[in-house]
């Protein structure tokens, strides 16, 4: 935190009675935190430095990138700023005190949880007849690149393309995002199959209600997209002109992270015409979240009604996720968009995008 490690005790200082503003940044390379304050509730009033209508919560899961301004007011001495890794294998920690040297107890971590069925297919809703209580996925381990026993991931029932989804009822892809009520330009990307994909999901779900694994039903009250609402004044009420679809792709035994199945090497650009409103749709086909980052011009996140909620710079795109957001092409030139996680942009997850 800042610098300093859980025994350096970084440590914030306040006066007694007074309102705290703490600005929370997740300038990690690979960790998603899920930070918490015990005893000390949260009013989130900023996201990505936007004002957004004032939402109090418990917990926060920061992917990397992500800013989160929030406020308290402690009546304490001191507390704990207590930031869990995702995976559950460390935690950052801090104080938040009235004078340099008190301290707060630190909580115990909380226990790493599976994928559930959902975080691997995405909408089971139409799926009748199916016990899915055996089928899970041990998630304690967010890297799973180096997993012993996994040398041909083609034997794991990870790769649906060959699936007969007829019978399944209510598993559109589609399903649950709204048309956009003026004409569009569709342009759909086809998912590449290859070396580069182990695994598509053929029925994505739609929300932005759920905090994700690790976070479910914990008895805390934890901050989801479906919160986070842009003041007025910040968005823009333009519809989209057109739609570009990119499905987040890799191969977890080769290590490889992808667009369209495409590694940044063998992509080309994506074009944004100047001065158009874009919806972009973003499909996550892998079993890991990804902090999608497109530079230069803001994301305003739909919900799955197709209303717009609120203006980010980094969303996080969960496993078998399918997201929405509109980009006022407004900054000309070549700008960088990719997985905010080091290792998987510099293993291929990144386009260029080109605005002209």
């Amino acid at each position: 935190m800042n610098g300093a490690t859980p025994n350096s005790n970084w440590t914030g200082l306040f006066k007694p009675g007074e309102r705290v503003r703490l600005r929370l940044i997740n300038s990690s390379a690979m960790t998603f935190f899920d930070v918490r304050i015990p005893g000390l509730q949260m009013t989130v009033v900023q996201a990505d430095g936007q004002n957004v209508e004032p939402v109090t919560v418990d917990e926060i899961r920061m992917g990397v990138a992500e800013t989160y301004d929030v406020l308290v007011t402690p009546s304490q001495e001191a507390y704990t700023i207590f930031a869990q890794s995702m995976d559950r294998t460390g935690y950052a920690r801090g104080t938040l005190a009235q004078q340099t040297g008190l301290t707060a107890a630190v909580p115990d971590m909380d226990k790493p949880e599976p994928l559930t069925m959902g975080d691997m297919m995405g909408d089971m809703g139409g799926m009748t007849g199916m016990d899915h209580g055996d089928m899970a996925m041990d998630h304690s381990k967010h890297n799973m690149s180096g997993m012993e026993g996994m040398d041909d991931m083609s034997d794991m029932a990870m790769d649906h393309s060959n699936m007969d989804m007829s019978n399944m009822q209510g598993m559109s892809g589609m399903a649950g995002v709204a048309a956009s009520p003026t004409p569009v330009t569709v342009r759909h990307a086809k998912t590449e199959y290859g070396p580069s994909v182990d695994m598509r999901v053929d029925t994505p779900r739609t929300n932005l209600d759920d905090p994700g694994i690790g976070l479910r039903n914990n008895g805390r009250r934890v901050l989801t997209y479906a919160d986070l609402k842009s003041l007025p004044d910040i968005m823009d009420a333009r519809e989209a002109d057109q739609e570009i679809e990119l499905h987040l792709t890799g191969n977890m035994e080769r290590y490889t992270w992808s667009l369209d199945g495409l590694e940044f090497g063998k992509s080309t650009p994506v074009h944004f015409p100047h001065g158009k409103r874009i919806r972009v749709v973003l499909v996550n086909d892998t079993m890991m979240s990804h902090p999608m980052h497109l530079h230069g011009m803001w994301s305003d996140l739909e919900n799955a009604q197709g209303e717009v909620q609120v203006r980010k710079h980094t969303i996080i795109v969960q496993p078998a996720q399918r997201i929405s957001f509109l980009v006022t092409a407004d900054a000309l030139g070549r700008w960088a968009w990719h997985c905010h996680l080091l290792f998987h942009m510099d293993a291929g997850m990144m386009r260029e995008v080109v605005v002209a």
